[in-house]
């Protein structure tokens, strides 16, 4: 089996960079520009201007010189690639994984683990204040080890059956030898299956694997994605796996079918689902169900959620498997956890069983607008997948007038325009947090704790 290659600190200021050194060959029909790098930009670039129009370019740090090339030209902006590092900034380090910039997955590996910290404060305060909410001078900043944090990763399966991410500004497949930034428990078993999926005849091969792990790297759960209903020898692929991942305890084969349609299980394996400790309690956790992806930062974010409220009724809004509903409930005389996924509601349902807590399967717009009116909770948690919680939800939330809200983000832009929306209906941001659940890449998390005024 393929081994990836032992972990190596980064080298500080300039490391793996000389100045002057040309990072591609130049081609003479490709136009070059000297520019300096302003800012950062949320989605991983960083902004130039050549002639006062926008430029975005990828893998460069604020204040550095360097030689680009627009490959995209659009009417508001450009794109851009770094074709030659003139002068680097002193934040710059050597990146710690061989495959940073071809990957698409990571964004800021070529800058310490501070400078990461500081232009996601920046890009957040930018973003806030665009988006027309004034954040506050000061807000806390939770971080850990920015390295071997993911509990899951996804992976497709190249022609050759080689586990890799889509490329940097394309679909194309980079095969990996390590990922750095998951559980080495994950990458040891996708490098595993690939040795088995490798033997596995061209027609019934996989086209993806998912894998996810407890926090203690003790037990394992795989998806294994086909575009057709037809499917490899299942147990003798498990037992084969197990064999070199003991791990290994559960599995399933999804048919993706037809266009539009869900994933379909054709088979399965071993258990369903794994117990995971967080936050003083043991929660399950089905494959595919959403759970917070950074081991080392979901009891600091539980913490940081639900800390310090108390109070007869709290609603738990998109609530997944129930991590802060199930913490709720030993503060509050009744909780309420709402969640719609199918892949989530029978793992908060079991983790909410013996508590004050009960589950409702239902989308949050369904549920806020049949709620009783008379019933109005001293706390409501949101945390809404990336699309936010959108105009009508905002709305409701608005009539609803719950005293206390806490808002969980994980993009920046519809956290603004929510909390817009928010603040006009009569609420105030009494604290703000960034916690960076997503070293390495331009993702983050915000926790908004709100106050009726």
């Amino acid at each position: 089996m393929r081994r990836s290659k032992p972990r190596q600190q980064p080298k500080k200021k300039g490391a793996g960079v000389e100045s002057g050194r040309d990072l591609g060959p130049p081609r003479s029909s490709i136009k070059f520009h000297e520019v300096q790098i302003e800012k950062p930009i949320y989605g991983g670039a960083f902004l130039t201007r050549i002639e006062g129009k926008a430029v975005f370019v990828p893998l460069v740090l604020p204040g550095e010189r360097a030689r680009i090339n627009i490959v995209e030209d659009k009417r508001g902006y450009d794109t851009a690639e770094l074709a030659q590092l003139i002068a680097p900034a002193p934040e710059r380090i050597a990146p710690l994984c061989c495959h940073f910039g071809v990957c698409g997955g990571c964004s800021y590996q070529h800058a310490t683990y501070q400078a990461q910290l500081n232009l996601k404060q920046a890009i957040l305060r930018e973003t806030l204040d665009r988006g027309g909410v004034r954040p506050p001078d000061e807000f806390a900043v939770l971080s850990a080890d920015p390295w071997g944090y993911r509990n899951r990763i996804r992976l497709a399966l190249d022609a050759e059956g080689n586990p890799g991410y889509r490329g940097r500004r394309s679909h194309a497949i980079v095969p990996i030898a390590e990922c750095p930034i998951a559980a080495p428990l994950l990458v040891r078993a996708a490098l595993a299956f690939a040795e088995i999926a490798q033997r596995i005849p061209g027609n019934l091969r996989p086209t993806e694997i998912s894998l996810f792990c407890d926090a203690e790297e003790t037990v394992l759960l795989a998806g294994i994605h086909t575009l057709r209903p037809a499917r490899p020898p299942f147990e003798q692929l498990c037992s084969r796996w197990t064999e070199e991942v003991p791990e290994l305890k559960g599995a399933e084969i999804a048919s993706q079918g037809r266009i539009g349609q869900p994933p379909q299980t054709v088979s399965r394996w071993g258990d369903a689902s794994l117990d995971y400790r967080a936050a003083g309690l043991s929660y399950r956790v089905d494959l595919g169900a959403f759970f917070q992806v950074n081991r080392r930062l979901v009891d600091p974010l539980v913490e940081l959620v639900t800390s310090g409220y108390s109070g007869t009724l709290a609603w738990d809004l998109f609530a997944g498997v129930g991590l802060f509903a199930r913490q709720l409930a030993d503060r509050f005389e009744r909780v309420v956890a709402v969640e719609s996924a199918p892949s989530a509601t029978p793992s908060l349902t079991r983790n909410l069983t013996g508590s004050s807590a009960s589950a409702i399967q239902a989308s949050t717009h369904d549920f806020l607008n049949s709620a009783p009116s008379s019933e109005r909770p001293d706390l409501i948690v949101v945390d809404p997948p990336r699309i936010g919680l959108g105009a009508e939800v905002t709305s409701l939330l608005v009539r609803i007038a719950a005293p206390t809200m806490v808002y969980v983000s994980c993009d920046p832009a519809t956290l603004a325009r929510d909390l817009r929306g928010l603040i006009a209906g009569g609420y105030t941001i009494e604290r703000l947090a960034l916690a960076d659940l997503f070293p390495q890449t331009y993702h983050l998390e915000t926790v908004v704790q709100l106050r009726r005024a």
